[in-house]
């Protein structure tokens, strides 16, 4: 488990520590924002089927669905554009968009049709779980607009940062399978690179 560069530091000082986490990654976040608008257009752009049904048009997935063709295309876009840094995880153990001169600056990727906020499973506010991959870790957060039929939906927010496994607290109910991230991290260790 990578240690939280936040361990010992007053809230006060973690956005500040957020932004040099930032700017000591080696994507920049033009390039962030770029692989995911353009992720975005691709799911429209595309057509389906021999007929070439299009989704907003003849096709309307759910929120999952959508998030699952973000999860997919952002880290095929960044790996198209630098081919020898970056690809899409393939091991259980990797994050979703991996860095191959140091997996430490690998990035999981977050999506949600909320408005403003991430989820994870229930494994991630869970202490001491088995969980192969990391939850700590540099984050893409994505949220976007849910259909509406008579436009397509859009991309409301991007935001990137870190997150420790502390962050994410799980539903109290036995039977609950989410987790979300506490105020304090969503406010000061989730940087905003794009605001519709």
């Amino acid at each position: 488990m990578v240690a939280s560069p936040y361990e010992g530091q007053p809230e006060k000082n973690w956005l500040s520590i957020t932004q040099d986490l930032i700017k000591k990654h080696p994507l920049s976040l033009r390039d962030m924002a770029d692989a995911t608008l353009e992720s975005w257009k691709s799911i429209f752009d595309s057509g389906i089927g021999t007929e070439h049904f299009k989704i907003g048009k003849d096709i309307f997935p759910s929120p999952q669905i959508m998030g699952f063709f973000l999860h997919e295309l952002i880290p095929l876009k960044l790996k198209a554009k630098y081919p020898k840094l970056w690809k899409k995880e393939k091991d259980v153990g990797e994050k979703d968009l991996v860095y191959l001169p140091n997996p430490f600056y690998s990035v999981e990727i977050k999506t949600s049709s909320n408005k403003n906020k991430i989820f994870g499973n229930r494994s991630y506010g869970q202490k001491g779980n088995s969980s192969k991959k990391d939850k700590s870790g540099y984050y893409l957060a994505v949220n976007f607009e849910k259909f509406d039929e008579s436009t397509n939906p859009q991309i409301r927010l991007i935001r990137f940062g870190w997150l420790d496994h502390s962050d994410w607290i799980s539903q109290s109910s036995e039977t609950g399978q989410q987790a979300s991230v506490s105020n304090l991290a969503d406010k000061y260790k989730l940087v905003v690179i794009y605001k519709r």
